[in-house]
């Protein structure tokens, strides 16, 4: 399991439990976590206010690459920088081409149809989410709360965070490793 890495791009209004919660999910299973800033390593202010300090900037993370796993936040605003951004459509060309994983949780699944990642694959989204992404037929959609097809990850929304990011824990490192991660969470079954 050693030297597993995770990219975790942080968009001005990135949901913050999106955020917050798999990035900690992924830190207890021994997982190399790196939160960075789309915009730079200044602090990067979220749908609800809080103020997350990333470890550094997308450009600087971008060199300390690859990656196991590219993680997209959602939040509306932040899904939206996301998918505006062409830093980001160059991380997820080089994931996909490389079939490492990309998750995305809530809105940011929207910036994988924004750029052109996974189309033919089973998606799910935030119910709010769903009209944007099946726009143009690309994917077929899933009401799963988390849904795995191939090498894309997508969750539903602040609910699922921890389900998402034991997915990513699971894919990465093994259903053994989740499960040790998720004991101790007190999680509901």
């Amino acid at each position: 399991m050693a030297g597993k890495r995770a990219l975790v791009i942080l968009a001005k209004g990135a949901e913050e439990m999106e955020t917050v919660i798999p990035t900690d999910v992924m830190r207890r299973a021994g997982i190399t976590v790196t939160v960075a800033g789309l915009t730079g390593k200044e602090p990067v202010q979220c749908s609800r206010d809080v103020v997350i300090c990333p470890d550094t900037s997308l450009e600087e993370a971008r060199k300390q690459g690859p990656y196991d796993v590219v993680v997209l936040p959602g939040g509306n605003l932040g899904a939206q920088n996301l998918s505006e951004s062409p830093a980001v459509k160059e991380v997820l060309k080089e994931q996909d081409a490389k079939k490492g994983l990309i998750a995305a949780i809530c809105a940011g699944p929207t910036a994988l149809l924004a750029h052109g990642i996974g189309f033919g694959k089973n998606v799910t989204t935030h119910p709010l989410a769903k009209d944007k992404m099946m726009n143009g037929d690309h994917y077929k959609y899933s009401e799963n709360r988390v849904e795995l097809d191939g090498n894309i990850l997508t969750s539903r929304g602040p609910g699922t965070s921890f389900e998402f990011g034991l997915a990513i824990v699971e894919f990465l490192a093994g259903k053994e490793t989740a499960d040790q991660v998720k004991a101790p969470l007190v999680l509901k079954d």
